[in-house]
């Protein structure tokens, strides 16, 4: 099969390639480790090494217009239909490039510690508890919709300091938002998160107020007080930041647990692995995140004249799109890589980014999905797939529909 049929196969379309796009990402994977996708012009890595070493080169970036205007690149200026969508993201941590990253990582930093962290693990199991008691008396139930939603969401929300009685509204601003990342939008999807980000920044803006007159100690309040060298967050970065917590940390973690207990479900072994003890729920973590990638591709832009990644030489403006789901499963890095293996206990994978990038909420999401993970196998060791899940029809963000479960 010639390289071009091979590269056919990555159709983000085809219901087939969603359902399991592995086996044409491993096949692309082994012929090239770069190719220009003919749908975006993007040039697109498949291996790890070129992965890993592209989310650390500072020739790239995730935004050019700190350097450079849209029409030195020859790119048409945002669309201003969408400018609630661009304002919400427009301080955000992933969308962010030096000085400004710099500055705003090093605030959020000063609240979002590893101390912090810790202290919300009484918590964390408190709603976790709480949900895996309710679906126990369900007897088949939706792992996605019974627990992991409301319970991703419930964290943060106690997190940030908003009220729980809002959570619903924070996940269905979340889902609406996300579709913007995919390779390809509709102008249905468009406006549906334009119109969530619009509600999203009128809510925050109003909590942050009433976290100013009335302080808590919780995140947004924390946000909004912290100063460091005379800096300060202004109301727009705060937003930003927030949006971003629960973007990111929501749809990781359910997806995370969706693909992940998906994938225990398929190797029973693995998962009696899991309840016995033998290999600790910490541990499975982490190749829950590599072998089913709820994020499957990330971009960046060529700041700099005669980059060369991957053998390929690359110009000024081009954009490099990284297929995290193919360099996760790729064997140079990681032996007998298709295989699912809950005691593999790799964390050096690239599940939570890298660079400046790395994504700043991952000890949270490491601590929810070890939480839930050993909930899960002590409660019901017996667990069992109740039906065959089907995946959303997306690929950027991959994640089931349902995971309905026999306990």
């Amino acid at each position: 099969m010639s390289l071009d049929d091979l590269i056919a196969r990555f159709d983000v379309g085809d219901p087939a390639f969603i359902a399991d796009p592995y086996p044409a990402l491993a096949a692309i994977r082994e012929a090239t480790p770069v190719f220009r996708n003919p749908a975006t012009g993007q040039w697109t890595l498949t291996r790890f090494s070129d992965v890993q070493e592209t989310l650390r080169d500072r020739r790239l970036g995730r935004a050019y217009t700190h350097r450079y205007t849209h029409a030195e690149l020859g790119r048409d200026e945002p669309d201003r239909r969408w400018s609630s969508f661009q304002q919400h993201e427009q301080w955000s941590l992933l969308c962010l490039e030096p000085p400004d990253h710099t500055r705003i990582r090093r605030l959020v930093a000063k609240v979002f510690t590893p101390r912090a962290v810790a202290a919300l693990r009484p918590a964390i199991e408190g709603f976790s508890a709480e949900l895996l008691d309710g679906c126990a008396g369900l007897g088949d139930f939706d792992l996605l919709t019974d627990y992991a939603m409301p319970y991703s969401v419930a964290v943060i929300c106690s997190m940030l300091g908003v009220p729980r009685a809002d959570t619903q509204l924070l996940l269905e601003w979340s889902h609406a938002i996300v579709k913007m990342y995919e390779l390809s939008t509709t102008d249905e999807v468009r406006i549906a998160a334009n119109t969530a980000a619009a509600e999203y920044i009128e809510y925050t803006k109003a909590l942050i107020a009433d976290k100013r007159a009335h302080p808590d100690g919780l995140l947004v309040s924390e946000l909004a007080a912290v100063e460091d060298e005379g800096d300060v967050l202004t109301e727009d970065e705060i937003v930003s930041t927030t949006m971003v917590l629960l973007e990111a940390g929501h749809e990781a973690t359910v997806n995370t647990l969706g693909n992940g207990t998906r994938a225990l479900m398929l190797h029973p072994a693995e998962w009696q692995r899991v309840v016995s003890g033998d290999v600790p729920a910490k541990s499975a973590v982490e190749e829950m995140l590599r072998w089913d990638a709820p994020l499957q591709l990330f971009e960046r832009w060529v700041l700099e004249h005669d980059v060369e990644i991957a053998g390929q030489q690359m110009q000024l403006g081009d954009e490099v799109a990284m297929l995290f789901g193919s360099a996760e499963r790729d064997p140079r890095r990681f032996p007998d890589a298709d295989r699912f293996d809950v005691g593999r206990n790799d964390a050096a994978h690239i599940g939570f980014g890298g660079g400046i990038h790395f994504c700043v909420g991952a000890p949270l999401a490491r601590q929810e999905l070890e939480v839930s993970l050993a909930g899960l196998a002590t409660r019901f060791p017996g667990l069992s797939l109740a039906s065959e899940p089907e995946y959303q029809p997306n690929f950027v963000i991959r994640g089931l529909t349902a995971l309905r479960l026999t306990t």
